[in-house]
């Protein structure tokens, strides 16, 4: 069986593929997900599978690599696992990375375009991941990825003003945003972030389309807050779960062989 993870800042989220569902992109044998500070029970999560081959996204740092290398070595047992750890490039998984240095463009990132452009061939797309930073790419019909923005996440927004002004609280971002101009600070501070997010993506994909004037530019949303900013969205945005899994699992099929 193939083993893909995706280490992001906040959580760590994995996927089985068997072989028989290896050329299906998303369709999984099992799959799951632990906060960043839970890695240790990576082990027992994938204690019960034969694990044969090993493809891993990380952007959450040196130390996050070794806590996951330490997970991945207690699978070996006699059989070896084949490790390879996932990096952006030029050209990959049917995109073309127009970054200029290609290798600096995060995993994560080339990962999700892979993945929306897998998702939706074809097609001229804003790819908009909502986590702990916000990252909004465009990726042209052929595959090209163009270039992309990258800001705070909407938790980021919050705590920061929380933490580096005197007077505002931190607030809990189910608090009700529904009004762009509230009548107390905890929901105007969830207004604003919410605003700042929605309108990134918005201007976003007016960019875009004026490179395309006669061809559609198609939003997909993704990442653990795409819940909370989708509503504030004015423009159709297909909401996707698990585009850095996706990209990987493309990128595995091509590459990797499937155990």
């Amino acid at each position: 069986m193939l083993l893909l993870v995706d280490a992001g800042n906040t959580r760590i989220k994995w996927a089985v593929v068997d072989r028989s569902l290896a050329q299906i992109p998303g369709n999984w044998h099992a799959s799951g997900s632990v906060a960043r500070a839970d890695a240790a029970q990576l082990v027992q999560a994938w204690s019960d599978f034969k694990i044969g081959r090993i493809l891993l996204s990380n952007v959450a740092g040196a130390g996050m690599r070794e806590e996951l290398e330490k997970a991945v070595s207690h699978l070996a047992g006699i059989k070896p696992v084949a490790l390879e750890w996932f990096t952006s490039a030029a050209v990959l998984g049917g995109v073309r990375n127009q970054y200029l240095n290609p290798t600096q463009l995060g995993s994560d990132r080339f990962a999700s375009v892979i993945g929306a452009h897998v998702l939706f061939p074809n097609r001229n797309l804003v790819v908009a991941t909502c986590g702990t930073a916000t990252t909004i790419d465009a990726v042209n019909a052929d595959g090209t990825f163009v270039g992309g923005m990258i800001l705070p996440g909407l938790g980021l927004m919050a705590s920061s003003l929380a933490k580096n002004t005197a007077q505002l609280p931190e607030v809990a971002l189910h608090a009700d945003g529904s009004q762009p101009f509230a009548d107390h600070t905890d929901a105007a501070i969830v207004s604003g972030c919410l605003a700042a997010q929605a309108g990134a993506i918005e201007r976003a994909l007016i960019a875009h389309s004026k490179a395309h004037p006669n061809d559609e530019v198609y939003c997909i949303l993704a990442g653990g807050a795409a819940d909370l900013i989708a509503p504030q969205l004015t423009i159709a945005c297909q909401r996707v779960d698990n585009l850095v899994l996706i990209g990987l699992h493309t990128v595995a099929t091509q590459t990797l062989p499937t155990c």
